[in-house]
């Protein structure tokens, strides 16, 4: 009997410093889309925000050839000096995860970030830092470490001792900034759009939730203004979703929000999320019992 070996999958999910211009996002996509071997499973912008989050599957060369074909059509468009938007950013293509989904390793995409960090940094005069698993620095495995300061503080922050990136030259690329390059467990980004234009309540909140402050685990979070909106929102990563579930996650931003006399407008899923988490969510709420993942018609039809 022939034993065949399961494809190797690995998820990449870039986050680019572009929301504004569709003409330019699509260019993009498109470089992803057509590298062979790759299948561009999603795409959405932020004007607000002014960036758009990308994501794609495939082995781990032909990862490798679509992030650096999704560089090729970045570095030339995006221009940090002019960009401005409502999310923190260091470079025009911001940060590159890689998430093994099947058969790979962690440790095969950590060692496929430092490929490509070495590559980007090469072939575009880039500086890279490598984070999360890829990291081997304490001070930066945390993204919103590497991040702070932004690309209006990056030529100073370069010259600290500990801040010397991983691979490329030790000052910005003049108009792509720096980019983060690393290897993570897949993870949930959920916003929370508030009723009301207070963008102290969002901060509040985002600092009662958030796991560095002491609030949930496995939860990082900050308040912004969506501007064209008037409104104020509590963006978030829930880096597992199992532990600390998006219901619960809901329920406390709601309560905290109950403080200040707001109440929730809205969420959003930014970009794809596992339908494990949507089914945890729909128990709570319908409050099922005995309820399972073979009781949902879609998965009985694959």
């Amino acid at each position: 009997m022939v034993k065949l070996v399961p494809m190797a999958i690995i998820e990449c999910i870039p986050n680019v410093s572009e929301g504004r211009r569709p003409e330019v996002v699509e260019q993009m996509a498109s470089a992803i889309r057509s590298t062979a071997g790759i299948r561009l499973l999603d795409y959405s912008s932020d004007a607000s925000h002014n960036r758009s989050v990308l994501t794609f599957v495939g082995d781990r060369e032909a990862v490798k050839r679509a992030t650096m074909a999704l560089f090729d059509a970045a570095v030339p468009a995006i221009d940090l000096r002019t960009q401005r938007g409502e999310h923190p950013r260091l470079g025009a293509v911001d940060v590159v995860p890689l998430v093994p989904i099947e058969g790979v390793t962690m440790d095969e995409c950590v060692s496929l970030a430092k490929e490509l960090g070495a590559s980007v940094a090469e072939r575009f005069g880039i500086p890279v830092y490598l984070y999360e698993e890829a990291s081997t620095n304490p001070l930066r495995k945390n993204l919103e470490d590497i991040r702070r300061g932004e690309f209006e503080g990056l030529t100073a922050k370069m010259q600290a001792p500990d801040w010397a990136p991983d691979f490329g030259p030790r000052e910005p690329h003049v108009s792509a900034g720096a980019s983060v390059i690393g290897a993570r467990m897949p993870l949930i980004a959920y916003n929370i759009n508030l009723n009301t234009g207070r963008l102290d309540v969002a901060k509040k909140i985002a600092a009662a939730i958030r796991q560095s402050s002491g609030g949930l685990r496995y939860v990082k979070a900050a308040g912004f203004m969506i501007e064209d909106r008037n409104i104020a929102q509590v963006s978030m990563n829930l880096t597992n979703y199992q532990k600390t579930p998006i219901f619960r996650v809901f329920e406390v931003v709601k309560r905290e929000a109950e403080r200040y006399g707001v109440s929730i407008l809205e969420s959003e899923v930014v970009g794809l999320i596992p339908s494990a988490a949507l089914t945890s969510a729909a128990e709570f709420y319908l409050q099922l019992e005995r309820f399972g993942p073979d009781q949902i018609l879609e998965n009985k039809l694959k």
